[in-house]
């Protein structure tokens, strides 16, 4: 029995059973991830060249600003010196002078005057 039981076990041994082949990994996931990069990169690129143009216009209306602030001050200034010379076109004693010189007027002593009280 001994070589029977040695048969049956040799013929008990089953074949090795073959892996399946894992199979090869598509393209297509890939070429997902290639377009999924490419898609990054192209709204990055979108969002850099829009922050771009922000900033652009923003300087420009900083000059703009620049210039106006420059025309105010300019303003300002001749205001001022305009104010200047009004004051002085309206002294008190350069139209005295003027009144004296072109209607003949005098300036007279306030003490001078009398006052005639019409209520008695």
């Amino acid at each position: 029995m001994a070589s029977l039981s040695h048969s049956q076990a040799a013929g008990a041994i089953a074949k090795p059973v073959a892996r399946p082949r894992p199979k090869p990994r598509s393209r297509t996931r890939t070429k997902r991830r290639a377009r999924g990069g490419i898609l990054w990169i192209v709204v990055s690129g979108i969002l850099l060249t829009g922050v771009v143009f922000v900033n652009v216009a923003v300087l420009r209306l900083n000059l703009t600003l620049d210039s106006t602030n420059s025309q105010r001050s300019k303003l300002l200034a001749q205001n001022a010196a305009l104010q200047s010379d009004y004051s002085a076109l309206l002294s008190s004693t350069r139209i005295q002078q003027q009144a004296v010189s072109k209607l003949g007027l005098v300036y007279e002593d306030p003490g001078t005057y009398g006052y005639v009280d019409l209520a008695k």
